[in-house]
């Protein structure tokens, strides 16, 4: 069934991207994500020695503040700030650098849908301009469900005020990596077959959530694509520079 998006877009269709790195000089690492008009900055700050309490101090620790656009934190920005956390330790090698705090700060310049995994793709493009020791990249889509049941693929502001449920997905970049190609596998899968994260909110049959997973992971490979050309060409444009 074909639907008719306020802005033309179809329904897998994702709206534009763009991605800078090295925007904050004080950062020791920094990017901004847009699609769209949502846009988000994302500042690397560390590693810093010592960790936070609670952390293991074997291991890197992983910090994560949200900043929203105007007022104060509240809770569903401390969710966003767990399920970032979680995300960014379960792609970061910890074991490189222990007893120490990687600090991520997280800017919101203007929500207009799909705000959770443009963090989580500002942050990632954060840690790699840091420096940060990864095991692989990773990429964020949001699929929403509509109460007659469509799916649609990186909605605007209006269009998740309309929907019944939407599920954030997170899932290993679709070719790069930094570890040995053996490592690649986990229980004898190859990475990119896997998730990283996944978060729903509302209700969706499970009929719908593995639609929702078949959509994402087919933009996950679009949004891989964009991440490959995008680090080819800054580094190509550094390699000038210097």
């Amino acid at each position: 069934m074909e639907v008719d998006r306020e802005d033309g877009r179809s329904q897998n269709q994702l709206r534009p991207l763009a991605c800078s790195r090295n925007i904050l000089h004080r950062a020791h690492g920094s990017a901004s994500w847009s699609q769209g008009d949502t846009k988000v900055l994302a500042a690397v700050y560390g590693p810093k020695a010592g960790t936070k309490k609670n952390e293991n101090p074997e291991k890197a620790c992983i910090e994560v503040i949200w900043k929203p656009k105007t007022g104060q934190i509240g809770k569903p920005e401390k969710e966003y700030e767990m399920i970032l956390k979680r995300t960014l330790e379960s792609i970061c090698i910890l074991t490189v650098n222990p007893n120490t705090t990687t600090s991520i700060i997280v800017q919101v310049v203007n929500d207009d849908g799909a705000l959770l995994p443009s963090a989580i793709n500002a942050a990632c493009m954060a840690l790699v301009d840091a420096g940060i020791p990864m095991k692989h990249l990773a990429v964020a889509i949001c699929c929403c469900v509509a109460k007659s049941g469509y799916v649609i693929l990186d909605p605007t502001k209006l269009e998740e005020q309309k929907m019944k449920a939407f599920a954030y997905l997170v899932f290993p970049n679709s070719v790069r990596s930094v570890l040995p190609e053996g490592s690649l596998r986990v229980e004898g899968e190859p990475i990119e077959n896997g998730i990283i994260t996944s978060v729903t909110h509302g209700i969706m049959s499970v009929a719908d959530y593995f639609y929702c997973l078949e959509r994402g992971r087919a933009a996950s490979v679009k949004l891989s694509d964009f991440l490959r050309r995008n680090l080819q060409q800054q580094s190509t444009d550094s390699s000038k520079a210097g």
